[in-house]
């Protein structure tokens, strides 16, 4: 077993590819901590994984809740050997659309609250811990209608993965980015700031672009998790893994 007795908190760890994450990291023989916002979704995959596994309800935009987080983790587990900043929003509006909250929103969840969850971590994180931030195959590359703040939080969420793997090289703790493409994830049927029909018809227009001509499971991009939290990445560092289908690299054809 990749991780037999390590430490692993995942924010966002209530659904979708968090919720993978952590089934994968549990076979692997790791000690899951789990934190988000819904306390049903949270109560769900305590009983659905269950063994031992400890769930925090709070918001990544809070600091006071991550501060908990890492507390109640340490009470109970000590030290973290593994951090996933999962934790993350999707949502699109035209520059014009754009309101000031809808910015905040954005921003706040998933630059802001992957930037706080690392540096509130970091007391209780093991030297040589595995952190992996989460970003998107191609959208802080290809510029698309809609999209200018999202893709925008996951560039910067890129360069943390460098910036933070340098400042932390003393202590041997590797930042790394996964950055899946399209995941067939609850998700793709929230609010995301558009109308149902136009919705599925972006993500469709992506589905023909991915080369494999199908979205991502939530299992493989566990799978990729699993690597980056494993002893098997102890030579990446900053770096970033794209499971996507071959979207950033291929043309469809």
């Amino acid at each position: 077993m990749k991780l037999k007795d390590k430490v692993a908190v995942i924010t966002g760890g209530n659904s979708g590819i968090g919720l993978a994450t952590v089934e994968i990291f549990k076979e692997n023989g790791a000690k899951v901590v789990i934190f988000g916002r819904n306390r049903e979704s949270l109560d769900k995959a305590v009983r659905e994984v269950g063994n031992g596994m400890l769930a925090v309800q709070g918001d990544v935009r809070n600091l006071k809740d991550l501060d908990r987080l890492f507390k109640q983790t340490a009470e109970r587990f000590e030290m973290i050997d593994v951090l996933v900043a999962n934790a993350g929003i999707a949502k699109f509006a035209t520059l014009a659309e754009f309101t000031e909250e809808l910015f905040d929103e954005i921003c706040d969840i998933n630059f802001k609250g992957a930037f706080f969850t690392v540096q509130k971590a970091l007391p209780y994180l093991r030297d040589g811990a595995s952190v992996i931030l989460v970003g998107a195959a191609d959208a802080d590359k290809l510029g698309r209608p809609l999209t200018s703040i999202y893709s925008a939080t996951k560039a910067a969420v890129r360069s943390l993965a460098r910036t933070l793997s340098a400042e932390l090289l003393p202590r041997k703790i590797r930042v790394n980015v996964l950055s899946p493409g399209l995941t067939q994830t609850p998700i793709l049927t929230r609010d995301i700031g558009l109308s149902a029909d136009v919705r599925d018809k972006i993500a469709q227009a992506i589905i023909e672009s991915v080369p494999l001509r199908r979205l991502g499971t939530p299992e493989e991009m566990a799978k990729a998790m699993l690597f980056l939290a494993s002893e098997d990445s102890t030579f990446f560092l900053g770096t970033e893994i794209a499971p996507d289908g071959g979207l950033a690299q291929i043309s469809p054809g």
